[in-house]
């Protein structure tokens, strides 16, 4: 089974900057889109980013826009989430998916998922 392996969580100071990625265990050619969520102590688990795989859109939620980026290395097959600007209140486990069933809408119909990354923003 392809596994979602996240990396680049860590601990950094308001107005700081971090990139995550997401490497799959290996290629997945049915992979229709990958999005990131986050969920922080307490909370539910939020949609972040989403891109559709074999094209150029993205999303973001509106928490992020204009701070977060998402990108592909389709050759890797390796996507990232650079985040810059980081807010305290973006603390949290920071977890990679992919859909590989349907579209649907950028933050549903994700059917793998991997550990998580623990990003920690300080004031």
């Amino acid at each position: 089974q392809v596994q979602l392996v996240e990396s680049g969580g860590g601990l950094v100071q308001a107005g700081g900057s971090l990139r995550l990625s997401c490497a799959a265990s290996e290629r997945t050619s049915s992979r229709i889109g990958m999005g990131w969520f986050r969920q922080a102590p307490g909370k539910e688990r939020e949609f972040v980013a989403a891109l559709r795989w074999g094209g150029s859109s993205v999303y973001y939620a509106d928490s992020v826009k204009g701070r977060f980026t998402i990108s592909r290395d389709s050759a890797k097959g390796t996507v990232y989430l650079q985040m810059n600007s980081l807010k305290p209140e973006d603390t949290g486990v920071y977890y990679c998916a992919a859909k590989t069933t349907g579209w649907g809408r950028p933050e549903d119909l994700y059917d793998l998922w991997g550990q998580g990354t623990q990003v920690t923003v300080s004031s």
